[in-house]
């Protein structure tokens, strides 16, 4: 007989299975593919000028959105140079991302 602790006994097991794991790994994938998204339209707009002046809500979204997603979107900047106004590396990046993390999925997920 296996005696479980009282204050685990009605809680929900954590990761047990694989597929767990995948669908764990394909959520935080489909989040980041999101906040790129985020990023993107935002710069977009605030380079419009769109933007409130001293508005300290848009440069909160826009600094952790650029503290997230730029370490991973330089290191397509340094193979793809900006053409003129259009910056691609926001495309590579989420497509990369998309097919590098099915592929990480489908192997955890067996």
């Amino acid at each position: 007989m296996t005696v479980v602790p009282a204050e685990l006994a009605g809680a929900a097991p954590l990761a047990v299975t694989r597929a767990d794991i995948a669908n764990y790994v394909a959520a935080v994938i489909d989040v980041y593919t999101v906040i790129v998204f985020a990023y993107v339209i935002m710069n977009l707009v605030l380079s419009f000028g769109v933007r409130v002046p001293y508005a300290r809500w848009s440069s909160a979204i826009l600094g952790f959105l650029r503290d997230v997603t730029e370490p991973y979107l330089r290191i397509f900047r340094r193979f793809l140079p900006p053409i003129r106004p259009l910056d691609l590396s926001p495309l590579v990046g989420i497509i990369v991302l998309q097919v590098v993390g099915n592929l990480a999925v489908s192997l955890i997920h067996g």
